[in-house]
């Protein structure tokens, strides 16, 4: 059994910057790909970027392409997601999740594991 443990959120200026983080615990990272979803008030989650278990290989939704780099440090069993160029509609739960594949969990799909969500908010 594997438990993810989200940090980072928080209210942030449009156009500022956060860096997440999520823990894992239990298990074997290097396993398993990671990656985050969110849900914003009235919406569906949605699938934000995955990153492989060797960190070789990205992805990204297109909303957040160029703004967000998601990155690993197996050492520490922690996934990061940096956030560049806020905007007011990236305010969302958002969720980190591990999975076997990062390929499904592009595709939202195969996930194995879901942290219980840190909030992030964007003022303008």
């Amino acid at each position: 059994q594997v438990r993810l443990v989200e940090s980072g959120g928080g209210l942030v200026q449009a156009g500022g910057s956060l860096r997440l983080s999520c823990t894992a615990f239990g298990g074997t990272f290097n396993r398993y790909a990671m990656g985050w979803f969110r849900q914003a008030p009235g919406k569906e989650r949605e699938f934000v970027a995955a990153i492989s278990w060797g960190g070789t290989t990205t992805y990204y939704a297109d909303f957040v392409k160029g703004r967000l780099t998601i990155s690993r440090d197996n050492s520490k069993n922690t996934v990061y997601p940096q956030m560049n160029t806020l905007k007011p509609e990236d305010t969302a739960v958002y969720y980190c999740t591990a999975a076997t594949s990062s390929g499904d969990l592009a595709l939202s799909r195969g996930i194995d594991y879901w942290g219980q969500g840190t909030q992030v908010t964007v003022s303008t």
